[in-house]
């Protein structure tokens, strides 16, 4: 897995009001947790921001360097604003290289299904995040999962995946990943049956009487 180092600072003062001060003065809010305890820390938000441009919420290992030593960790989660969009708060996950860890990972797919190309079916990506257990060392950047043979009516599913030794899934196997469906055929409605039409009762009136004054 990619490391990339980050500049960190350990923080005593918590709080809303302090969070609000530290974006102002470019520093962004983090906690850094190990084995069931969290220590308030902060980071370059600039550094953050470029860090999540680069991966594209692929995984990495993070090398958190604090004045007193480096310490590893994972990208645990991150808080965005949900009107302007800016960061708000990450959490780090402090791991060593001899200890494995539980991890998310994103799921992409590769290729074009057959099922698509030749017999008009529609894939649908039904999975797109894959739990999983290794080593820091170990944990993929992100899972590829080649599509292209799925016929329609076929799967692929996470028993399917083959991730290399030491990589344990902890996702139920029983998953569906990928999946070609047959297309939507959209039912065309019986035409209405033409009504049937009927001379005005005017017009039978006014032969009735020229009838009538042929008689006479």
């Amino acid at each position: 897995m990619e490391r990339v180092s980050i500049t960190a600072y350990k923080r005593e003062a918590t709080g809303k009001g302090v969070a609000r001060s530290l974006r102002r003065n470019g520093e962004l809010p983090a906690v850094l947790y190990r084995a069931g305890k969290s220590e308030s820390i902060k980071i370059p938000q600039a550094e953050f921001v470029k860090l999540l441009k680069k991966t594209k919420g692929e995984n990495i290992l993070v090398n958190l360097q604090f004045p007193e030593g480096n310490r590893l960790a994972v990208i645990k989660d991150y808080q965005l604003d949900p009107v302007t969009g800016e960061l708000l708060h990450t959490d780090f996950q402090e791991v060593l290289l001899t200890e494995t860890v539980r991890v998310t990972v994103k799921v992409i797919t590769k290729g074009i299904p057959k099922g698509v190309k030749e017999q008009g079916g529609i894939l649908q990506h039904a999975l797109r995040e894959l739990e999983i257990e290794a080593l820091p060392d170990k944990i993929p950047g992100h899972i590829e999962v080649d599509v292209s043979d799925l016929a329609v009516g076929q799967s692929i599913h996470v028993s399917d995946l083959k991730l290399g030794e030491g990589i344990k899934i902890l996702t139920d196997r029983e998953e569906v990943i990928a999946t070609v469906t047959a297309p939507v055929v959209e039912e065309v409605a019986p035409a209405a049956p033409a009504p049937e039409i009927t001379e005005p009762e005017v017009i039978k009136k006014g032969k009735k009487e020229e009838t009538e004054e042929g008689k006479k």
